[in-house]
């Protein structure tokens, strides 16, 4: 595909999304910004969080784990229905029973200040550094499919990828996320089915075959019980339960979604028509990534050095020009589906809970607080990348589940023990209890592996981390409930 053809493609999709949002924004205020006024259809939400919870991180990474992993990511995925169910029975009830805008208002009424600000204030590096590791995928492919041939610098590029999500969320927020979202997750779906579609058919496979082709490659194995490895179901199963709960249920990104549903009973809907859904769409981008490695042996073409270029560099260099620009609309689609509410969702967690927008009056102060905020979060995220690129060598999949093992293992204790015991605590501790985990969790993880002849916690370390929590809050207790 020719650079003008590429630019062609995309400023037209950003033209769409720009339109779209126009005529969703409605007012412009805080509460539509926040909320969405808590009008949104259920079935809008959960088609929507389809694309926001898989991102452009399952649309290159996925695929190219495949090499690596396998199947294995299965195991990973059928723990996350486990813990889409926890999210829809226990944890949405609490948050529109205490009709919650940021989800971490939770932790002040049932702790304290000390509590509420740490598990907003981990929500926030988190959703910091994922939100950078998933746009910095959206400007590689940006670079790789357009800006190499007019030789803009990746900084540029990355600048460019940022300030087209501002343009088109600075006004209408979680409202304009919620259409937006249900427009990207269709084109994402699309450029798998055809991607799927044109590899089969370049290897003389038909869709009636198709199964049984999978299942004779080794790649398609699912199932690994080597306790050491990483890779063991137990450990792949557990963490896939526990990070469904800590990066759905318990991230303001994806819950400021469901809590734009009219009601509970919606909301529970969403959850488990989204949670369903999921399975198979991950297991259709696995099929995707054994298949492109696949083609590559097929054509014999060399890998990429990077397993997440894999899939952006046969669709723009080898496949078929219209498969090629239908690709280049889902992985565009699959990466600002997450990282535009995530550059919502910062923004209101900051505003609501570090700048206290509850007690503001005046619209017009919060209007150009909320402004200001938003493009704060932007420059951030720019940062971030920049340190992402010279630092980072793995897929950035597994890079993301190894962060949020330490950023969301003091949330999921905070909240497992705030809803599950009755105790009181001493919270202006909790800041010590809560930096303390995660660097205890990174002890074990590096040591472990030495001293238990390769014996490897994998993401299990979100339940390390949330343990340790959770018996660091116990030592805190009061006497009385």
């Amino acid at each position: 595909m020719s650079p003008g053809l590429v630019f062609f493609i995309i400023a037209s999709y950003f033209l769409l999304l720009i339109i779209l949002a126009r005529l969703t924004a409605g007012k412009g205020d805080s509460d539509s910004f926040f909320t969405a006024n808590r009008n949104s259809p259920w079935y809008l939400v959960a088609f929507g969080m389809i694309g926001a919870s898989l991102s452009g991180v399952t649309f290159i990474s996925v695929p190219g784990w495949v090499g690596s992993s396998n199947f294995g990511y299965m195991q990973i995925v059928l723990g996350y229905l486990v813990g889409y169910f926890v999210i829809a029975n226990v944890l949405l009830p609490i948050y529109y029973k205490l009709n919650l805008t940021s989800i971490y208002s939770y932790l002040e009424s049932r702790f304290g200040f000390f509590s509420y600000k740490s598990g907003a204030a981990f929500f926030l590096l988190s959703r910091t550094i994922g939100a950078a590791f998933r746009l910095y995928l959206v400007a590689m492919v940006l670079q790789i499919s357009l800006f190499d041939a007019w030789e803009v610098p990746f900084m540029a590029t990355v600048a460019i990828t940022i300030l087209l999500i501002w343009v088109y969320t600075y006004r209408g927020g979680i409202k304009t996320i919620v259409w937006t979202d249900t427009l990207q997750t269709l084109f994402m779906l699309i450029a798998v089915f055809v991607s799927i579609y044109v590899i089969s058919s370049d290897l003389n496979i038909d869709l009636t075959s198709l199964p049984g082709f999978i299942a004779d490659q080794e790649m398609s194995r699912i199932f690994e019980w080597d306790w050491n490895s990483s890779q063991n179901f137990f450990k792949q199963f557990f963490a896939g339960t526990f990070i469904a709960i800590a990066m759905t249920g318990l991230d303001q990104d994806m819950m400021q979604k469901n809590l734009t549903c009219r009601n509970l009973k919606d909301a529970k809907k969403n959850m488990y028509w989204f949670s369903s859904s999921l399975v198979f769409v991950n297991l259709l981008f696995l099929i995707l990534g054994l298949l492109l490695y696949n083609y590559t042996e097929f054509h014999s073409i060399s890998l990429p050095e990077r397993s997440d270029d894999l899939f952006p560099f046969l669709a723009v260099h080898h496949f078929p020009t219209y498969a090629g620009i239908i690709f280049l609309l889902g992985m565009t689609a699959a990466a600002y589906s997450s990282a535009d509410s995530a550059l919502t969702s910062l923004t209101t967690s900051f505003c609501v809970d570090f700048l206290n927008f509850r007690k503001i009056d005046d619209e017009k102060q919060k209007q150009k607080t909320r402004l200001k905020t938003h493009m704060g979060f932007s420059v951030l995220l720019f940062l971030v990348i920049v340190v992402f690129r010279i630092l980072n060598d793995d897929t950035v999949i597994s890079a993301i589940f190894k962060v949020a093992g330490y950023t969301y293992g003091p949330i999921l204790g905070l909240f497992t023990f705030g809803i599950f015991t009755s105790y009181s605590i001493k919270d202006k501790y909790v800041p010590i209890v809560v930096i303390l985990s995660p660097a205890i969790s990174y002890f074990l993880d590096y040591f472990l592996p030495i001293w238990f002849d390769g014996f490897n916690l994998g993401f299990t370390v979100l339940i390390i981390n949330g343990a340790l929590t959770f018996l660091g809050l116990l030592l805190l207790k009061n006497r009385r409930p």
